[in-house]
């Protein structure tokens, strides 16, 4: 399964994984949201910014994927402190995720640039910032 996977560009999310200083990507929700048991191992991520540009500019492999219980504040919190020296969050992204009742972590490895492309979004109606594509060729333009 691939997935387009917007990272936040004011956080330089893109940057520190294409460094390799981040090896995780996290996202959070008071119920159970995309990407929430939705990722495996072995899936393909295709990293995009949320900068407006609109273009894929990486990709990465799913080494692992955690999806949490039911959490408490205290408890979302402590996992994402636990998992900060792979998240590398800024200050934002950390409020914005700490003390959420469900997390995804994901773990990626093999990271590539690719040639960037643009991609089709009008099947996806909602302003999602994770896109569960099937193929990646069926979303890519031209």
């Amino acid at each position: 399964m691939d997935h387009v996977v917007y990272l936040d560009f004011k956080a330089k999310e893109f940057e520190h994984i294409k460094t390799g200083e981040k090896t995780m990507i996290i996202r959070g929700a008071m119920g159970r949201k995309l990407p929430y048991g939705r990722v495996n191992t072995g899936d393909v991520l295709y990293f995009i910014e949320n900068n407006g540009d609109g273009v894929i500019k990486g990709k990465a492999i799913v080494s692992d994927a955690f999806n949490s219980d039911k959490l408490t504040k205290e408890q979302s919190i402590e996992i994402v402190q636990q998992n900060q020296d792979q998240l590398l969050l800024n200050k934002a992204l950390e409020k914005r995720f700490a003390g959420k009742r469900y997390l995804v972590l994901i773990t990626i490895k093999d990271f590539t640039e690719v040639e960037h492309f643009k991609i089709d979004r009008s099947n996806y109606g909602n302003m999602d910032d994770w896109l569960p594509v099937e193929n990646i060729e069926n979303v890519k333009m031209d």
